[in-house]
């Protein structure tokens, strides 16, 4: 074996893009033309339960073709991007093995990135006294304090999601840094195909607002409530658009139309944001069906 073989990058597919624009679909049909096995790059997929919610490949969408990365851990666990990265390098090895292709598929940018670009999380430890202050605030106000510390970090960050807004602002607080340039990038490891699924702004919305009526009609409303009797009203679940809306009707804050209305929005405002991150990367040819995946 000469030493180009050696050195010789992996292929990699990788296709991103906003909820609802055909992602899993696309890379369900481009596994079977080109014998390739899928690695769901979602956040919420790793949660057993969280299936409707998520809008969640089932068995028969998946269609033979395996999948990985999804239903492999309880709610109660705090998954996070490093172990995501860890865990899906070993898959991509795996898969490449055996002579198939690895296709990253999801709408995380933050695991994406972590895992193709080789970013570097930042390595803040956590700062208890500045985390107590914090906790103390409305999440509005937390929001607001974060746009100031660094206006880009709320294009990415969900403003109801405390966790990551107390996270970012301790990291940005600590470092003196924005959030963007705490995350260095090294060379990756791969060979890289980017591609994007996406439709314009009108058909995009008519979709998610289509999903949502079909996740009531499939059993949103009953999944959220099994969910909450199992586990209670952890972080991973009160946290996670399309449960959240659900558990505020629950708890007779809002009528049910009115939860409805607030999922499709705050899932739009998802899509924006999962929109501005890839933007970001020059490298995505944005919906084209490639013609040579291998050479």
């Amino acid at each position: 074996m000469n030493k180009n073989s050696l050195n010789k990058k992996i292929k990699v597919i990788a296709i991103v893009g906003p909820t609802a624009s055909g992602k899993t679909a696309y890379s369900i049909e481009l596994a079977k033309q080109i014998n390739g096995e899928i690695i769901s790059a979602d956040s919420r997929y790793v949660y057993k339960g969280f299936d409707i919610g998520t809008a969640k490949p089932t068995k028969e969408e998946q269609d033979g073709i395996p999948h990985h990365m999804i239903d492999i851990v309880e709610p109660e666990f705090e998954y996070s991007a490093g172990l995501y990265k860890q865990e899906a390098s070993k898959l991509i090895s795996e898969i490449n093995s055996k002579g198939k292709i690895p296709i990253i598929t999801g709408g995380t940018g933050l695991y994406i990135d972590i895992l193709l670009k080789n970013y570097d999380l930042p390595q803040i430890e956590a700062n208890r006294e500045l985390r107590d202050s914090l906790m103390q605030l409305e999440t509005e106000t937390l929001f607001e304090k974060l746009a100031k510390l660094d206006k880009d970090a709320t294009n990415i960050i969900d403003s109801n999601d405390r966790k990551k807004i107390i996270r970012a602002i301790e990291i940005i607080t600590t470092s003196g840094k924005t959030l963007n340039e705490t995350r260095g990038i090294g060379e990756s490891k791969y060979e890289i195909e980017w591609l994007g699924k996406n439709f314009d702004r009108d058909t995009l919305y008519a979709r998610i607002d289509k999903r949502v009526d079909i996740m009531v009609e499939t059993g949103l409303i009953e999944e959220t409530k099994a969910l909450l009797q199992k586990h209670g009203k952890i972080p991973n679940l009160v946290n996670t658009i399309g449960y959240r809306e659900i558990i505020s009707y629950l708890d007779n804050n809002c009528s049910l139309e009115e939860a409805l209305d607030l999922l499709k929005k705050n899932t739009r405002n998802y899509a924006k944001r999962q929109l501005t991150w890839f933007r970001r990367n020059q490298d995505i040819k944005w919906d084209v069906y490639p013609e040579k995946l291998k050479k």
